[in-house]
Order: structure tokens, then C-alpha cells, then sequence
């Protein structure tokens, strides 16, 4: 226990937790909550499901974090000014929307949501970047696991807490007033918080904060082997986790409301743990050596659904299965918010980690339909059986990453890229008109949704495009990363 208990003595350790808080607090009130208040209000189902677009500003966040690593607000500085700007105006649009009623106000309610979701990603952009700027190399994963602690407990509150009392005693629109009242603790910690290191050099014009992060990171060294590393080292506890609930109830046969006692409270107090406990240990082990051990933990922790596929049912197996992969899962999230927090430069740390995140999250949202796929194909055992073996990839990257990861934490400065410039050339051209046409697709599918029908037989061709060209892109990368990481180990064993 006082292990746990010296998690909270670092410096920032308050601040840390009550930002956390403050950046979970309105994710449900735009998802789950509202969800469930306009259901009372007899909504239709389509305009519910039509409400889960609001979401997307979580999303695409990295679309405008380069205007908060460009521009700094009059007062308290480029990370707490701006985190100060996005509570204010998150707490007057929840506060808003708890004047608004669902079957009268629709229209009104819809762009509130909007702006409470835009407000709410960009906080947390400021925030990535403000304790990415402030946490020295041997804070991050203790860093990590208390701001999950209060985001966890903040949704907790959001989620389970506001729709209880809603329903029992203070009705939906005085439930909305009170979550935006318990946000002034995170306005409170944005006062007391430390501004980073204000001689960090700053971009000096909007393009030079969309351009010169994504210069600064590919030119690095193995900036494409980590790029891989970040989409994979999670994707066999994404694999896990897209089907759970499903499988639980349908595959092995559990009613409904243990399955969502089981996983929302014991499920959500293992990750709480998982994150704590992975946070104390970060503090003796090296970024590297966690990664590992954490993303060794995360893959083996998935045989406990592939007991329960293979075995009786009983509520006890099932409770051990969620927990311990929820508790590797928190460890292994602690360790890989440290590891983005580590490749972040100070002078652009908003864009950066807002663009890693959003790779990080690709296999998490894109896993879902595949994993439907191979359980209709495999059958539920195999498939469990097959997410162990998913996070196999990541670990391997993780290993030929090793070098560079120990350089990047011990110094704090990322190692230059000094081979084959031609053929990084051409791949950053492949993958950038790779992203380009996945653009074009994603305007053109908009439109289509909105009802305007351009271009629609093409749809399905610039997508395949698309992905051909940036994953071309990224294998082509790692190729030239895996050849000079050899040429530089066959250089230095020459040397010696």
C-alpha cells in the first residue's frame, strides 16, 4: 500500500489527478448520459444513433492542436491559458445543455454536444501536452497512472453516478448543472499548476506548427518503426476487448446484468490498479524493460478468455478473467502513455501527442469488424487463442526499438536520421498521398451522408487506394529502418 500511497507525493501528483478528472468528467455527457436522457425523452433511435457522430471530435483533435502549439492566450501561458479558455467554455456549454430539453430542443441540444465534445478534446490536447512539457523522463509512468486514476473516476461519476441520480432524485437538467460545478476543481488545479519551461523554442507561424512537427518526428531515427510500434503494441488487448461483452453473454451464456456488474466495476477497478501498480513500478524500471514486461503481461492475460471458452461457466472464472486483463491492460496503458509523452518534443508537444494518440487509437477502432469476422470464421476459442499471438508484433517492434527508446529517455533527445535520405523521401511521398486520397474519401463519404451523392461509385476505390499507398508507405519505412538499424550494429561491432 505505500507504494501506491507514494505515487501521490510527487510534486504534481494533485493537479495531475484533478486534470485527469476534469478530462474525463464530459466525455459521457455528450455519450452514455445523453444518451440515455434523450431514451427517457422518446427520442427516435435514429436521431440517437445520429448523436454518436459528436464523438469524432475525439478523433480528429489533431486537426487543430497545431493552433494551440502556435498561439498563446493572453494569460497564464501557452498550456494553462488555454486549458484555462477550454474549462470555461466546457463548463458554460454543460451548463447550457442543462437548460435544453431533448424532445423540445433538438436542434439546440445537437450543437451543444458538438461544442461541449470540441471543447472537451481540445482540453485534453492542452492537457497531453502540458504534462508531457512538465514531467521529467522518471515521473511519466507514475504520471500516467494518476491521471488515468482520475479520468476513470471522472467518467465513473458522469457515467453510472449522473444517470442514478438523475433518475432518483434531482432529474436530468439539475444533474447536467451539478457535473458542470465539478469541474471547478480542474479550474482550481489549471491555477495552481506550473507553466513548463517558457525558453522552449516555439513555432512562429500556423504553418510552421503544422509542418515542422511532422518534419521533426520523420526525421529521426526508426520514426517508422515506432510509428508501428504505437499502432500495435496494443492491438492484441484491442482484439480482446472489441467482443467482450458479446462474448460473455452470447458466447459462454452469462446474463446481461452480471456481465455489466462484472465489467464496469470490478473491470474498471483492475484498470484503476493495473495503472497504479504499473506507475510504481515504472519508477524503477526503464521505459523500455516496462514496455515490455507490461506488453508481455497484456498478451498472456488473454488466455483467460480462452479458458473460459474452453470450460464450464461459472461467475467466479469469468470475474478472474476480466480482472486480470483489465489489470495488465492499466499496466501496459501506463507504460504507453509514458512511451508517447517520450516521443513528444516540447516546442510542438500539443500536435505531436495529439497525432500519436490518434494512431495509437487506429487499431483500437478499426480491430471491431475484423474481430466479428474471425470469430464467425475461428469460432470464439481460436480466436481468443489468436489475440495472444496479435501482440506479438508490437513486442518484436519493441525489441528492434530498444537502442533508441534508452536514448530517448536517458538524454532527452532524439537520435538523427543519417541513412538512405532518397528512399525516406520517397516513402514519406507515398504515405502523404495516402492520407490525401483517405481524406478526399472521408469529404466524399460526408457528402454522401449529408445526402449528396458525388462522385459515389468511387467511394470504395479511394479507400483501397488510399490504404495501398500509406501502408506501401509504412512498410517501405520500416524496411529502410530494420536496414539501417543493422548497418549501424554491424558499423559499431567493426569499431570494437
Amino acid at each position: 500500500m505505500n507504494h501506491y500511497l507514494r505515487l501521490f507525493t510527487q510534486q504534481n501528483a494533485a493537479v495531475l489527478l484533478l486534470l485527469g478528472f476534469a478530462s474525463g468528467l464530459p466525455l459521457a455527457l455528450t455519450a452514455g448520459t445523453l444518451q440515455a436522457w434523450m431514451t427517457v425523452e422518446n427520442v427516435d433511435l435514429k436521431t440517437i444513433g445520429f448523436f454518436s457522430l459528436v464523438g469524432q471530435a475525439y478523433v480528429f483533435k489533431f486537426l487543430w492542436s497545431p493552433m494551440m502549439d502556435r498561439y498563446t492566450p493572453a494569460f497564464l501561458g501557452r498550456r494553462r491559458g488555454w486549458l484555462l479558455v477550454t474549462q470555461l467554455a466546457l463548463i458554460a456549454g454543460i451548463v447550457a445543455m442543462g437548460f435544453m430539453q431533448p424532445s423540445r430542443d433538438l436542434t439546440l441540444m445537437a450543437a451543444l454536444a458538438v461544442l461541449v465534445a470540441f471543447c472537451s478534446a481540445s482540453q485534453d490536447v492542452v492537457f497531453d501536452a502540458w504534462k508531457t512539457d512538465i514531467l521529467p523522463a522518471e515521473e511519466r509512468g507514475s504520471g500516467a497512472a494518476i491521471t488515468v486514476l482520475g479520468y476513470r473516476l471522472a467518467m465513473l461519476i458522469s457515467g453510472g453516478l449522473a444517470l442514478w441520480l438523475a433518475d432518483r432524485y434531482l432529474g436530468w437538467q439539475a444533474t447536467y448543472w451539478l457535473m458542470a460545478l465539478m469541474m471547478i476543481p480542474g479550474v482550481i488545479a489549471t491555477l495552481l499548476a506550473k507553466e513548463p519551461d517558457t525558453h522552449v523554442s516555439t513555432p512562429h507561424s500556423l504553418r510552421q506548427a503544422v509542418v515542422d512537427p511532422l518534419n521533426d518526428f520523420f526525421n529521426r531515427n526508426n520514426a517508422w518503426l515506432l510509428i508501428t510500434l504505437i499502432i500495435l503494441y496494443k492491438l492484441g488487448d484491442a482484439f480482446a476487448a472489441s467482443l467482450t461483452t458479446t462474448f460473455l453473454i452470447r458466447g459462454v451464456g452469462f446474463d446481461a446484468g452480471d456481465v455489466g456488474l462484472v465489467n464496469k466495476t470490478l473491470g474498471l477497478a483492475a484498470t484503476i490498479i493495473g495503472a497504479l501498480y504499473g506507475g510504481v513500478l515504472m519508477q524503477r524500471l526503464s521505459l523500455f524493460r516496462a514496455l515490455l514486461i507490461f506488453g508481455l503481461l497484456q498478451a498472456v492475460s488473454n488466455f483467460g478468455y480462452w479458458l473460459l471458452a474452453v470450460s464450464d461457466k461459472h461467475l467466479w472464472s469469468m470475474a478472474s478473467a476480466v480482472f486480470i486483463e483489465n489489470l495488465c491492460g492499466g499496466m501496459g496503458t501506463a507504460a504507453f502513455v509514458a512511451l508517447l509523452m517520450t516521443l513528444c518534443n516540447k516546442s510542438f508537444s500539443a500536435t505531436q501527442f495529439a497525432l500519436l494518440s490518434a494512431l495509437a487509437a487506429v487499431g483500437r477502432v478499426y480491430v471491431g469488424p475484423a474481430a466479428g469476422w474471425l470469430v464467425e470464421l475461428w469460432g470464439w476459442p481460436t480466436f481468443y487463442a489468436f489475440s495472444v499471438f496479435a501482440a506479438l508484433p508490437g513486442l518484436l517492434l519493441l525489441l528492434f526499438c530498444r537502442h533508441t527508446l534508452d536514448v530517448m529517455q536517458q538524454s532527452g533527445e532524439f537520435l538523427p536520421r543519417t541513412r538512405y535520405k532518397p528512399g525516406y523521401r520517397w516513402t514519406r511521398r507515398l504515405f502523404s498521398a495516402g492520407c490525401l486520397i483517405l481524406a478526399m474519401w472521408l469529404v466524399l463519404l460526408a457528402l454522401e451522408a449529408a445526402g449528396w451523392s458525388l462522385l459515389s461509385q468511387l467511394l470504395p476505390h479511394l479507400f483501397e487506394w488510399g490504404m495501398a499507398l500509406a501502408l506501401t508507405g509504412v512498410m517501405l519505412g520500416v524496411i529502410l529502418d530494420y536496414l539501417a538499424l543493422k548497418k549501424s550494429s554491424e558499423h559499431q561491432v567493426i569499431r570494437h
